[in-house]
């Protein structure tokens, strides 16, 4: 299991919010679970915050600015022909 790309300590990717509960959402859900584990590409929500009705579960525009986070980060060390080999697409639109 990769630690986060994208955070160093555990708080709430979103809301900031430290010492409270926190699950850990999988950037690239879904079939790419596992490829988000092994990179890394994870981030800290609050319960709220990873399934509630502003969740990257419910609002698109959520899940999109933590996919373009995890590339950006993956990016400063790796290639984008890197990223998009190993998730299929570019998320960046430069």
């Amino acid at each position: 299991m990769a630690k986060s790309i994208i955070q160093k300590e555990k708080y709430c990717y979103l809301s900031g919010v430290q010492n409270v509960p926190l699950e850990e959402h999988h950037c690239f859900f879904g079939p790419l679970r596992k490829i988000s584990e092994k990179y890394g590409f994870k981030v800290w929500l609050t319960p709220e915050r990873h399934r509630g009705k502003n969740s990257p579960h419910q609002r698109r525009d959520i899940d999109l600015l933590l996919k373009r986070e995890c590339q950006r980060k993956f990016e400063e060390t790796h290639s984008r022909e890197e990223f998009m080999k190993i998730i299929g697409r570019n998320y960046l639109d430069d």
